[in-house]
């Protein structure tokens, strides 16, 4: 592929990857079936950047995400600037980093195995439909996805460039600051490049400029980190560590061994993100064991490719799998990685695993068992979905047999796995169907979208002043479209310790359906505080797979 071909089905690749994450841009996120996106979240995560457009100060109540996602935080201000404080304009700076993204894998992908490779991976991402959904999402997701895309293809240029290491450790320190989720990838950075400094690769005819990478790559991290610390963090250290540290941390799930194992047994089965992308997981996973066995020789990006997804898969283990949003950073990593196997061309692992001695395979057992459970659940899980005890013994009962059996017959496994050839246009044909199947599903999005949040928010708009002031995550929630000040009540965060005493304040905004204060039990509080309020207003807005969901606007002091 010359390089006008590449760069002629490239732009025609974004087009499509825009396309998809613009057009109907105020539509609700899916509902049925979801993809775990959270709507009323957006309003609370642009809270600060909204008040600084249309108020003129950051601050105006207890709480300000902006500690935890300052960048995040100055990419919405600059879309509210210049286009207006709306729902299209809350979203377009996801859809903007998703679509970038999606060319800087492919420019990665292109440097380490070709442009055919670039191309595929640019067209399953483009078209993920997971993905496609969190770019459509003003929530942090997308734009430290992006970062960490920008991250690792710098590091791809760092060894014909290395100050392009430093350039991939500034990218890395805005992923964290974005959201700080990704400070796995910060470790992973930093070990590659230790890694390159301590044990270049073998096959380098440049092992010195390898090392100068890796040190650009270090310099890159302390100086941008020793940047952030100087003017961010410790000017605002008692915010920072209660946003990043008690809220972030210690209200998450629990880390005891018993919580860390569920994690460990929930990973693959308890999202659909697994299952909607089976393909692209099971071949990425025989690209990772490639880079696995050829350790010492692959280039210092591709090490980086396989600690992005062991440490990302890492992190969750250890953090969080409850919240499919969780997941959505190990995407681009398995496409990058099912590109290269399939631009390839040959076998599913490299020939160099032929001389791998079973006993060498049995000290990587865990890893296999564990790969094996990645590959089964997906696929298993679809026998008893949403039931996750079913879901479990069969995915680990599959996985204990085809671990046992890649152990049992390590050679002839070997041999026949690393045998065989497919053309490129094969592999441009499986890149379609998948493509096509995540259109597909798109279309049904299409089909069945609705607007109902949307107008929920301009009908507040209609109904009160501006400037008023609604207590309630779903004020939040429900504030792109009007000029109310919402007042955001977490749970033990936010305006929640003077939740019930906010005489000052007469409305507040909850849901009716499913259930009264559905998004939390702080908002039954505020109620029961208030025994004579009255509905004055509800609306239509989709949150549940049911899509059928209510909210009102309550008056407080209806009852005095």
């Amino acid at each position: 592929m010359t390089r006008a071909r590449f760069t002629i089905a490239l732009l025609c690749v974004l087009i499509a990857g825009a396309v998809l994450r613009t057009v109907w841009l105020r539509a609700d996120p899916p509902w049925y079936p979801t993809v775990g996106v959270v709507w009323h979240d957006e309003g609370a995560w642009v809270h600060n950047a909204r008040n600084e457009a249309l108020f003129g100060a950051w601050r105006q109540d207890a709480w300000n995400p902006m500690y935890v996602a300052p960048v995040f935080t100055l990419a919405e201000y600059a879309s509210f600037r210049a286009f207006g404080v709306g729902t299209w304009q809350a979203r377009l700076v996801s859809a903007a980093a998703g679509t970038f993204s999606i060319a800087l894998l492919a420019l990665g992908v292109r440097r380490l195995a070709g442009a055919a490779a670039g191309i595929i991976a640019a067209a399953l991402l483009a078209t993920n439909y997971v993905y496609v959904m969190y770019d459509r999402a003003a929530i942090m997701e997308a734009l430290m996805v992006a970062f960490i895309v920008a991250a690792w293809w710098a590091s791809t240029r760092a060894e014909d460039g290395p100050s392009w290491g430093l350039a991939a450790g500034v990218f890395a320190a805005c992923a964290y600051f974005t959201k700080a989720a990704a400070a796995f990838y910060v470790g992973a950075l930093a070990l590659a490049a230790v890694c390159s400094l301590v044990w270049p690769r073998s096959a380098s005819p440049d092992q010195q400029g390898e090392r100068r990478a890796a040190a650009w790559t270090l310099a890159g991290l302390g100086l941008a980190f020793g940047a952030a610390l100087a003017f961010f963090v410790l000017p605002h250290w008692s915010d920072y560590q209660f946003y990043n540290w008690q809220m972030s941390v210690t209200r998450k799930p629990s880390y005891d061994l018993r919580s860390v194992l569920t994690r460990v047994s929930w990973f693959p089965i308890l999202h659909d993100q697994f299952s909607r992308m089976w393909f692209a997981v099971v071949v990425g996973i025989f690209g990772a064991w490639t880079i696995v066995v050829r350790w010492s020789r692959v280039l210092a990006a591709e090490r980086l490719l396989l600690l992005w997804l062991a440490l990302g898969i890492l992190e969750l283990l250890v953090h969080d799998v409850g919240n499919e949003r969780r997941f959505v950073f190990l995407i681009p990593a398995f496409i990058a990685l099912t590109a290269i196997v399939l631009a390839r061309g040959a076998g599913l692992l490299p020939a160099d695993v032929t001389r791998v001695p079973p006993r060498t395979a049995w000290l990587f057992a865990p890893a296999i068992l564990y790969s094996a459970y990645i590959v089964c659940g997906p696929i298993a899980r679809l026998a008893f979905i949403y039931q996750v005890k079913g879901e479990a013994r069969l995915s680990g009962a599959l996985a204990v047999a085809l671990g046992a059996a890649v152990l049992a017959f390590w050679s002839r496994l070997a041999r026949w796995l690393s045998s065989g050839r497919w053309s490129i246009r094969t592999a441009a044909s499986i890149t379609a169907v998948l493509c096509a199947a995540n259109v597909v599903e798109f279309g049904q999005f299409a089909w069945w979208r609705t607007y109902k949040n949307y107008e929920a928010s301009v009908a507040i708009g209609r109904v009160l002043p501006p400037e008023t002031e609604v207590q309630g995550k779903l004020a939040n929630g429900l504030a792109l479209e009007n000029r109310i000040r919402p007042i955001f009540i977490g749970h033990g965060f936010g305006n929640f310790s003077d939740r019930k005493s906010r005489e000052d304040v007469r409305y507040i905004l909850t849901y009716t359906a499913p259930a009264i204060g559905y998004e939390g039990s702080q908002i039954e509080d505020v109620l029961a505080a208030y025994p004579g309020w009255r509905v004055i207003m509800s609306f239509d807005v989709a949150e549940t797979p049911s899509g059928h969901d209510r909210a009102a606007l309550i008056d407080k002091r209806a009852g005095h």
